[in-house]
């Protein structure tokens, strides 16, 4: 079962065993919109309310109810499952569908893996590890990102004209 962090509780919020969670995910609304969070020991926690609190999303779970028990989950991480995630749109991703995924030229040469993302505030920056050297960072805009396959876990790229030179 694959399963996707939302976020990670940081305090107890009040008296009553509500969360404080810092969200690790930019679509803060999921937290509305799941009816459960898994703690990494495998205990689901049945959401009754999240609503955003500043930078945090504030949570009301069934199973919490006393500020002690809330501060005994200090510091870990919620996810829920992924196949449980809302659908998205087509042309875009989970980030954690993309984890991992064999990145290739228009060419089809392998150029490396799906690394991780980079948010820019304009479009957001693949970072691709190839099997050596430095990371790779392609913007992820039509231009670049050519077709993203996530059954087949293959994404085709047009990498940067600059990329492989040693810019001095």
């Amino acid at each position: 079962m694959q399963q996707v962090t939302l976020g990670q509780i940081v305090a107890p919020h009040g008296v009553r065993g509500d969360l404080r969670i810092l969200p690790l995910t930019d679509n803060v609304g999921l937290f509305q919109e799941m009816e459960y969070l898994l703690l990494p020991d495998g205990r689901r926690l049945t959401i009754v309310r999240a609503r955003p609190h500043k930078n945090l999303i504030l949570v009301t779970t069934e199973e919490i109810h006393t500020v002690e028990a809330a501060e005994a989950l200090r510091g870990l991480r919620v996810s829920v499952r992924r196949e449980d995630l809302p659908a998205l749109p087509e042309g875009r991703y989970y980030v954690g569908d993309l984890l991992g995924m064999n990145v290739v030229d228009e060419t089809g040469q392998p150029v490396g893996v799906f690394k991780d993302v980079l948010k820019t505030g304009s479009a957001d920056v693949y970072v691709i590890a190839p099997p050596q050297g430095q990371d790779i960072l392609v913007a992820n805009v039509p231009d670049n990102i050519r077709d993203i396959d996530v059954a087949a876990r293959r994404m085709v790229v047009r990498l940067p004209e600059w990329d492989g030179e040693d810019i001095r």
